[in-house]
């Protein structure tokens, strides 16, 4: 479930309730879009082909994710993880790290997941 980036800001609006109406949608994302009723339609309605969003008919509100978001993230670390790191768990953290300024209470947090995985 491969999602792009426009589909990242509509499923962070679905995340962020239980249930929206499409106007309720295309206000969320008209600021930072531009996007009409029929654009956020059009996206609604290939994401639920693809299994991301549900759909209630019935419902003043049909329109919430079908999915959450760990879901999506742990097939986008997955993704990230074969291709660019073979899969190397180990690789991929120490390239953040080397990247990136962490704070004594993070090392400790990562100090402390380690150990619980008896790695």
């Amino acid at each position: 479930m491969k999602l792009t980036l426009p589909e990242w800001d509509v499923m962070e609006v679905l995340w962020s309730g239980d249930s929206f109406a499409l106007g309720e949608i295309t206000s969320l994302l008209k600021d930072s879009h531009g996007w009409t009723n029929n654009t956020v339609h059009t996206y609604l309605t290939r994401m639920n082909k693809k299994g991301l969003v549900a759909i209630d008919k019935s419902s003043a509100a049909p329109y919430k994710a079908a999915v959450t978001r760990e879901e999506c993230a742990k097939e986008e670390r997955q993704e990230l993880l074969t291709k660019v790191y073979s899969g190397a768990a180990g690789d991929l953290i120490a390239a953040f790290l080397k990247d990136s300024e962490i704070s004594k209470s993070e090392v400790e947090r990562l100090k402390k997941l380690l150990d619980e995985m008896e790695v």
